[in-house]
């Protein structure tokens, strides 16, 4: 209820007027390819993802197995940066690996 004296609205009306929405998730992938080593997809999904040796692991056989492999799900600002952090550590180490992201 709106407080008489100054017009003010109390914290149930305001929220009630503007819903509080959760950002949208995208899911960051690395895809196979011939050339990139399993050590090098091992070390980009511990340094970059700070995934542990046995979870890097098992990305790295999805990706190798099925193709992709999720690396986690971030906002697309952290998304983004992955992605292009992955590219740059890449290309720097001579390995075309591809990463991309998706929405949720």
């Amino acid at each position: 209820m709106s407080d008489p004296f100054t017009g003010d609205r109390s914290d149930s009306e305001l929220l009630g007027q503007h819903e509080v929405k959760e950002p949208k998730k995208y899911k960051v992938l690395l895809h196979n390819d011939d050339y990139t080593t399993m050590d090098f997809v091992v070390e980009i999904l511990v340094r970059v993802f700070h995934r542990t040796e046995a979870q890097a692991t098992a990305i790295m056989l999805s990706v190798h197995n099925q193709g992709y492999g999720v690396c986690g799900v971030y906002t697309a600002e952290v998304a983004e940066t992955k992605v292009d952090l992955v590219h740059r550590l890449a290309k720097s180490a001579g390995f075309p690996l591809k990463c991309s992201m998706e929405g949720e």
